[in-house]
C-alpha cells in the first residue's frame, strides 16, 4: 500500500509573548461581532479589521511582535448607507476605505482626514491599496466628454507634511478591460476577453499571464460580470511565481520563463494537490491574503488537512501557555486567517482578537513523502492526523482515489512539479562554493548517505557513473539495494576523465545532488517515483588545474562571474559541447528548452548540427501551436538566434517568415469592423494610456468646476470672455487646432468630464443640442470648442468602416534591449536589439516585417526624423545663405554669425556620425550613403573655419560644400516610399554591377595606356622646329595666306598657339580623361591626327568603339535593366527604412528610452484589412509560399484563416501549379 505520511518534529517550539492577556468577552473588539475584512500593511507593520455587523474599524499594531496576540490601538465607527467594499492600510498607519462612490482616507496617528489634491468625486470606486513604497493607489470610474465611463488608476505620494497627498501618476485602463486587483509591488492585474494580464506601473510593461475559455462569451457582457471575476479570480505572487486561483482551478505562472508552468490544477484532485503541496516555493501562494468566506480550496481534503494540522499545533501551544482558555470554532477546526508573504506570518481570528503566528514555518517542518513507491494501490491514506480529531467522522473521507494518478494529465503534472527549475538552490550553491574553496585533492569516487538513500559517484573509464542505493531490512540486518544507476559520457578527452575527476559532491535536497568536477558544476535529480536520474543542470567551468592555489582562484572567479545573481547562470557553449545527454535533456524538456533553448540553438548552429537545429525549430513551433494563447514565448527561441541563422542558415529565416505570417495567439481569428485607415496598424496589449502629463490639466478643470459651484457669477464672466477669445482665435484657427491636437495626442490634456452640482443654478440642458449648451455643461469654452469641432470632424471622417482581422507579429522580443546597461558605454558603444543586429530581406517579405517598421516609425521614428531633418535644414540654410548671397548684400557680422552657427550645427551632426563609426567601423564604411554624410558635414565645417580665420572666400570649397549639402538634403527623402524605392535601386544596382565597372575601368585604363604610348610627344620641350607628329605645335590648326590670284602660300601664315588640351595624351592623367570623354561620345581629343597617315590610331579607335562603346556599354545597360527589375520592390525600400530606424534607435534615443516598454514591447499585434488580406493570401498561395513547409505545425491555424477568408487551398491544385512552374522554368533554360 502506498501511503502519505505527515511527520512532526517533536522538538518544535512555538514562541508566544508571555505578557499577553485575553480580554473579557464583554469588552471584545467590534463588540464581539464577526470580522468581515482584514488587511495587513505592505510590509506587515500594521493591520486593520472591519466588522459589517458592528460597522466598526479596528487598527492593530504588529511592530515589535514576533508572535502572539495583537493589541488594538485604534477604533473608528463607519456609519453610512453603504457598507465598506475595500479597505487598506499603510505601514505608517494611514487608513483608506471605499464605500460606493466615496473614498475615505484617515491618518490614524491623529485621526485627521487626508485630502487628495487631484480628486474626482461622485464616481464609482473599484479598488484601493498602498504599495511597498508607501504610495497610495486607487481606481475609479471617470466620465469622459462622450458620456463613457473609463477606469482610471491614480497614484498619490503620501510623503507630505500636511494632510494632503499629491498626485504622481494617472493611467487610463482600456474600455474592454476589467480590474482584478493591484498588488503592493505595483502590479495591476486585468481581465479582458478571457485573458488575464499583468501590467507594471513602474515600467509600463504588460504581460499576458494566462488565457483560456474561462467564461462563456455571453457572460462577458453581463452587468454584474465585474463582481463575478472579483469573486472567482484571486491572484498572489512572490519573486518567482504568480498564482491564479480561478474558480476551482489553480494556475502557476513562471515570471522567469513567462509561461504557465501549471496551466490547470484541479483543486478537487487530491493527487495533483499532494504533488503541488510538496513544493515549498509554490504552496504558500495558496494562503489567502484576505478573508475568504466559503473558500472552495478548503473542500480539498489534502489542503484542508495541512492547514488543520498547522493551526492545531498553534492552538495547542496557545492552550499550553494559558493564552487561549476557550475557543469553540463554529464549523472549522482552525480559525479564519490571512497570510502575509512578506513576513511569512499568518494573522488569525481567535475569540474576536487577532493573533500573529508563523504558520508557514510550522507547516514547512512537516515531512511529506510516499513511503512505498513501487506500487500505487487504490488507497492513499493521510497519516499524522488522528482519526478522533479529524474534521470528519467518516474514515472513508480520508481516502483518496489513486486511480486519478493514472491519467495522463496527472502524470504530466507530477513530471512538471519535479523539474529542477522550481528550485534553483542559489543560496545553497553560493554556500557550497565556500565549502569547496578548501579542496584538498581530486577523487575518483565519493559517497554520500542521506536518510535511507545512499549516493555513490564514480569517474572511471571516461565515464561519470551515479549509483543510488536504498537501505532495506532483511532478516533484521540493514543492507543496501541498488535501485537506480546513470552513466554519462563527456566529450572531454583533454580533461583526462580516466584519472581523478571529482572535486566534490553535496546534497542540495534529498533528491538533488551537486557534483563539482574538472569540467564544471553538474546537478542531478533523482525521481524516486520513476526510479530515474536526470541531469538537470550543467555549467562548464575549466577546473582542470592541479595547482591548488590556481584552482581556488579559478573557482572564485567563476563564482563571482556567474553565481552571484538570484538565479543560476545559463549554460555556456561548452556545457552542450561536452555533454550530448545534457543537450538532449534540454531539447526534450519543455521548461528547460524555454529557459536554455536560445543557448542550445546557438550551439547547434555554430556546431552545424542540422538535425538538432531542425528538432529545436519544430519543437518551438509545436509548443506554440499546442497552446497558442500561453506559449508564444517559445517563438522567442527562434527569433533570438536569427543573427546566427542569417550567418549560417538563412533559409530558416525565410521558412520561419512564411510559416508564421498572419498568425495569432488565440484559439481563432477575430474580425471587427473598423476604420479604413487601420490596415497594418500596429499596437500592443493592454493599451493602458499614461495620462500623467495631464495632471496640471486635471487640476485646472477641477478648479474650473469649483469656480462653477462656489462662484457662479465669476464663472459666467470667465466663460463670456472665452467666447470673445474664440472670435479672435478664428483667423489663426489652424494654429489653434494644431496646438490642441498635439496637446491632446500626447496627453497633456484629457477628456475628463468633471461635473459638480449646485442647487438653484440655471440649468442649460435645454441647449444640449446647441454647441454653447454643450460647452457650458462640460468644459471651459476654449477647450470645449476644440473638442466639439474635433468630434464633428472625426465623426465625418469615420463614417465608413471595413472588416479587419487581428494578427500577431511572430518576432517575439525582437525589438527589446538588454535591461542592464551603463549610461557611459551606451553613449559610446550602445547595446543593440535583434532588430538592429539583423536587417534581412527575408524578414520584410511578409506583412510582419512591414508592420514592425510601421510601429517603430509611428511610435517615435517620424518625430525624431523630423527633428533631425529640421536641424539639418538649419545647417543647410545658414551655410547656403552665406555662400550664395553676394558679399555686398550681407553684413560681415551677420556672415560670421551664420558661419559660426554652421560650425556648431555641423559638429552636432558630425558627432552622431563619429558615434556610428565607433560602433561599427566596417558597417559604416560599407554604407555608401555615409560618404555623402561625412563630406556634407566636414566640408562646410572646414570651409566655415577657413573663411572665418583667413577672411578668404574660397569658391572651390564653397561650391563643393554646397553640392554635398544639397545631395545630403535630397537623401532625406529616402524615408518616403515614392522616393525611397529609387534610392534603394541606386544602391542595390550599384552593388550588383560594381565588379563589371571594375572590368570596364581596367579596359579603359588599358586603352588609355596604349593611346598614351602611341600619341605622346617624344620630347618634353615643344617647338616649331620639332618634326614630331605628336608635338602640339604640329597638330594645332594653321592658317595660310591666299593671294589675289587664288594661289595659297605653302608656308603657314598664322599658327594657333597650343594649350594643355591640344594633345591630351602628352600626360597619362589627361589621357585617362580623354578615354572617358571618348566613352561618352566626345572624340575631339583624337581629331587632331590624320587617320590615313596613322593606321595604328585608326585600329585602336575602332577597337575601343566596338569593344567599349558598342558592346560593353550596351551590355552595361542590359545589366542595369535586369538589376533594376530585380530590386524594383518594396522589400529594398523597407530594408532601407529599417536601417534608418536602427540608426535613430541607437544614436538618437536615450538609453532609458530604448527600455520603454510602450516603445519596445515584447509582442506586437496589428490589424489587416479583410479584402487586402484575402488578396495577399491568394498571392502567397499562387507563389507557393503559403505552405512553405509540408510539415508545418501551424497549418490548422492557417486553415482557420482560409475558412474565414473563404479561400479554397487544394493541395493537389497547388502541387499541379508547382509542377507547371517547374516545366516552364525548364523550358526557358533549354531555350
Amino acid at each position: 500500500m502506498s501511503e502519505v505520511s505527515v511527520k512532526i518534529d517533536d522538538n518544535d517550539k512555538f514562541i508566544i509573548n508571555k505578557d499577553t492577556n485575553i480580554n473579557n468577552n464583554t469588552d471584545k473588539p467590534h463588540n464581539g461581532k464577526p470580522i468581515t475584512m482584514m488587511k495587513v500593511s505592505p510590509n506587515g507593520k500594521y493591520l486593520v479589521t472591519y466588522s459589517k455587523d458592528d460597522e466598526s474599524i479596528i487598527g492593530w499594531n504588529v511592530v515589535n511582535l514576533d508572535e502572539g496576540q495583537l493589541k488594538p490601538d485604534y477604533s473608528r465607527t463607519h456609519k453610512g448607507y453603504h457598507e465598506i467594499e475595500e479597505i487598506c492600510v499603510s505601514d505608517d498607519k494611514k487608513l483608506a476605505y471605499i464605500h460606493d462612490i466615496y473614498l475615505e482616507i484617515i491618518n490614524i496617528n491623529d485621526d485627521q482626514i487626508i485630502e487628495l489634491n487631484t480628486k474626482i468625486s461622485h464616481f464609482k470606486y473599484h479598488y484601493c491599496t498602498f504599495n511597498s513604497k508607501c504610495e497610495f493607489i486607487f481606481c475609479n470610474d471617470v466620465k469622459s466628454r462622450h458620456g463613457i465611463y473609463h477606469k482610471i488608476i491614480w497614484v498619490f505620494s503620501t510623503q507630505t507634511k500636511i494632510n494632503q497627498w499629491k498626485c504622481k501618476n494617472i493611467y487610463k485602463i482600456p474600455k474592454d478591460f476589467e480590474l482584478i486587483s493591484i498588488s503592493k509591488y505595483d502590479k495591476v492585474y486585468l481581465f479582458s476577453n478571457n485573458n488575464i494580464y499583468e501590467w507594471d506601473i513602474a515600467t509600463e510593461k504588460s504581460t499576458r499571464i494566462f488565457s483560456d475559455d474561462l467564461y462563456k462569451k455571453e457572460d462577458l457582457y453581463k452587468y454584474d460580470f465585474r463582481w463575478t471575476i472579483k469573486k472567482d479570480i484571486r491572484i498572489t505572487s512572490n519573486e518567482t511565481f504568480i498564482c491564479l486561483r480561478i474558480k476551482d482551478k489553480i494556475i502557476i505562472y513562471s515570471i522567469e520563463l513567462k509561461i504557465p508552468i501549471i496551466s490547470s490544477l484541479d483543486m478537487n484532485n487530491d493527487i495533483q494537490s499532494y504533488n503541488f503541496i510538496n513544493i515549498p516555493q509554490l504552496y504558500t501562494l495558496l494562503f489567502p491574503d484576505e478573508l475568504i468566506h466559503d473558500d472552495v480550496l478548503l473542500s480539498n481534503r489534502i489542503w484542508y488537512s495541512i492547514i488543520e494540522y498547522g493551526w492545531k499545533e498553534c492552538l495547542n501551544h496557545l492552550k499550553m501557555h494559558h493564552q487561549l482558555q476557550e475557543y469553540q470554532p463554529d464549523s472549522l477546526t482552525f480559525p479564519p486567517f490571512i497570510f502575509d508573504i512578506k513576513t511569512k506570518c499568518a494573522f488569525g481570528i481567535l475569540n474576536g482578537y487577532i493573533w500573529k503566528v508563523k504558520l508557514e514555518e510550522k507547516i514547512s517542518k512537516m515531512y511529506l513523502s510516499f513511503e512505498n513507491h513501487n506500487e500505487l494501490s487504490n488507497e492513499i491514506i493521510i497519516k499524522g492526523l488522528d482519526s478522533e480529531e479529524s474534521s470528519s467522522d467518516d474514515e472513508s473521507d480520508k481516502i483518496i482515489d489513486s486511480n486519478m494518478y493514472s491519467s495522463a494529465k496527472n502524470k504530466e503534472l507530477y513530471k512538471c512539479l519535479n523539474i529542477y527549475l522550481f528550485n534553483p538552490y542559489v543560496d545553497t550553491i553560493n554556500a557550497i562554493f565556500q565549502e569547496f574553496s578548501d579542496i584538498r585533492e581530486l577523487k575518483t569516487k565519493q559517497v554520500l548517505i542521506q536518510s535511507s538513500i545512499k549516493w555513490v559517484i564514480k569517474s572511471t573509464g571516461g565515464e561519470l557513473k551515479l549509483l543510488i542505493f536504498k537501505k532495506i531490512n532483511i532478516n533484521k540486518r540493514n543492507k543496501c539495494k541498488l535501485i537506480c544507476m546513470r552513466v554519462d559520457k563527456f566529450n572531454a578527452q583533454e580533461y583526462d576523465i580516466h584519472r581523478r575527476f571529482l572535486h566534490g559532491i553535496k546534497l542540495l535536497s534529498e533528491n538533488d545532488i551537486l557534483i563539482l568536477t574538472k569540467i564544471g558544476l553538474l546537478i542531478y535529480h533523482f525521481n524516486e517515483k520513476n526510479k530515474f536520474i536526470s541531469l538537470n543542470y550543467f555549467y562548464y567551468m575549466n577546473l582542470n588545474i592541479y595547482n591548488k592555489y590556481e584552482l581556488m582562484n579559478n573557482l572564485q572567479y567563476y563564482h563571482k562571474k556567474a553565481f552571484t545573481k538570484s538565479t543560476l547562470p545559463l549554460p555556456n557553449y561548452n556545457s552542450f559541447k561536452l555533454s550530448d545527454e545534457w543537450a538532449l535533456y534540454v531539447k526534450d524538456n519543455k521548461e528547460s528548452l524555454l529557459k536554455y533553448g536560445v543557448k542550445l540553438l546557438s550551439f547547434a548552429i555554430k556546431e552545424h548540427r542540422l538535425e538538432l537545429i531542425d528538432d529545436i525549430y519544430r519543437k518551438c513551433i509545436f509548443y506554440f501551436k499546442d497552446d497558442l494563447r500561453n506559449n508564444k514565448i517559445f517563438l522567442n527561441i527562434i527569433t533570438s538566434t536569427i543573427p546566427l541563422l542569417n550567418e549560417y542558415y538563412p533559409e530558416y529565416i525565410l521558412r520561419y517568415s512564411f510559416e508564421t505570417t498572419m498568425i495569432i495567439d488565440s484559439s481563432s481569428y477575430t474580425i471587427k469592423h473598423q476604420s479604413h485607415n487601420l490596415h497594418l496598424y500596429s499596437f500592443h496589449y493592454p493599451q493602458i494610456i499614461n495620462l500623467t502629463q495631464s495632471i496640471l490639466w486635471t487640476k485646472y478643470i477641477i478648479l474650473y468646476h469649483k469656480l462653477y459651484v462656489n462662484h457662479y457669477t465669476l464663472f459666467i464672466i470667465l466663460n463670456t470672455i472665452q467666447c470673445l477669445l474664440i472670435l479672435l482665435i478664428l483667423p489663426i484657427s489652424p494654429i489653434f487646432f494644431t496646438a490642441f491636437h498635439i496637446l491632446s495626442k500626447y496627453h497633456f490634456i484629457n477628456d475628463f468630464n468633471i461635473r459638480l452640482y449646485k442647487d438653484n443654478i440655471f440649468d442649460m440642458t435645454f441647449l444640449t443640442n446647441d454647441i454653447f449648451g454643450t460647452i457650458f455643461n462640460e468644459y471651459d469654452i476654449i477647450a470645449s470648442f476644440y473638442f466639439y469641432i474635433n468630434d464633428k470632424f472625426s465623426k465625418f471622417m469615420s463614417k465608413s468602416t471595413t472588416p479587419t482581422i487581428t494578427f500577431m507579429i511572430p518576432y517575439i522580443k525582437f525589438v527589446n534591449y538588454p535591461q542592464e546597461y551603463s549610461w557611459f558605454w551606451e553613449l559610446i558603444r550602445p547595446q543593440s536589439s535583434l532588430f538592429v543586429k539583423i536587417i534581412s530581406e527575408d524578414i520584410y517579405k511578409t506583412w510582419d516585417g512591414e508592420v514592425l517598421i510601421n510601429f517603430k516609425w509611428n511610435t517615435f521614428g517620424k518625430y525624431y526624423y523630423t527633428m533631425i531633418w529640421i536641424s539639418y535644414m538649419a545647417l543647410l540654410g545658414c551655410f547656403t545663405v552665406t555662400a550664395t548671397i553676394p558679399q555686398q548684400y550681407i553684413n560681415k557680422d551677420v556672415q560670421k554669425q551664420l558661419l559660426t552657427t554652421s560650425i556648431i550645427l555641423g559638429f552636432i551632426h558630425l558627432s552622431f556620425e563619429i558615434r556610428q563609426i565607433i560602433y561599427n567601423p566596417v558597417k559604416w564604411i560599407c554604407d555608401f550613403w555615409n560618404v555623402f554624410d561625412i563630406i556634407a558635414y566636414v566640408l562646410p565645417i572646414f570651409t566655415s573655419i577657413y573663411w572665418i580665420q583667413t577672411d578668404v572666400r574660397n569658391i572651390q570649397l564653397l561650391s563643393f560644400s554646397c553640392l554635398f549639402l544639397d545631395i545630403k538634403f535630397l537623401l532625406f527623402f529616402r524615408v518616403f516610399e515614392s522616393f525611397g524605392i529609387y534610392f534603394a535601386i541606386i544602391i542595390s544596382v550599384a552593388k550588383q554591377i560594381v565588379y563589371f565597372l571594375v572590368v570596364l575601368l581596367i579596359i579603359i585604363i588599358s586603352f588609355a595606356h596604349a593611346f598614351y604610348i602611341l600619341l605622346s610627344p617624344t620630347k618634353n620641350e615643344f617647338s616649331l622646329k620639332d618634326n614630331d607628329p605628336n608635338n602640339p605645335w604640329n597638330i594645332v590648326p594653321t592658317f595660310n595666306e591666299v593671294f589675289n590670284n587664288g594661289t595659297i602660300n605653302p608656308n603657314s601664315y598664322i599658327i594657333q598657339q597650343p594649350d594643355d588640351n591640344t594633345n591630351m595624351f602628352a600626360n597619362y592623367k589627361t589621357a585617362l580623361f580623354a578615354m572617358y570623354l571618348f566613352l561618352t561620345g566626345d572624340s575631339s581629343a583624337l581629331s587632331n591626327w590624320s587617320y590615313t597617315n596613322n593606321p595604328s590610331l585608326a585600329i585602336l579607335i575602332v577597337l575601343f568603339s566596338l569593344l567599349i562603346v558598342v558592346y560593353l556599354m550596351n551590355l552595361f545597360i542590359g545589366l542595369l535593366n535586369m538589376a533594376i527589375a530585380k530590386d524594383n520592390n518594396r522589400v529594398s525600400y523597407l530594408i532601407q527604412k529599417a536601417e534608418i530606424l536602427a540608426e535613430i534607435e541607437l544614436f538618437y534615443l536615450l538609453p532609458n528610452q530604448r527600455r520603454w516598454k510602450t516603445w519596445f514591447p515584447e509582442v506586437i499585434y496589428y490589424y489587416a484589412n479583410f479584402d487586402k488580406t484575402h488578396k495577399e493570401v491568394k498571392k502567397l498561395i499562387n507563389d507557393g509560399q503559403w505552405d512553405a513547409n509540408e510539415y508545418s505545425e501551424i497549418r490548422e491555424m492557417k486553415q482557420d484563416l482560409l475558412n474565414k477568408l473563404n479561400i479554397r487551398n487544394d493541395e493537389t491544385d497547388q502541387q499541379l501549379l508547382k509542377e507547371i512552374r517547374e516545366i516552364l522554368l525548364n523550358d526557358k533554360k533549354n531555350k
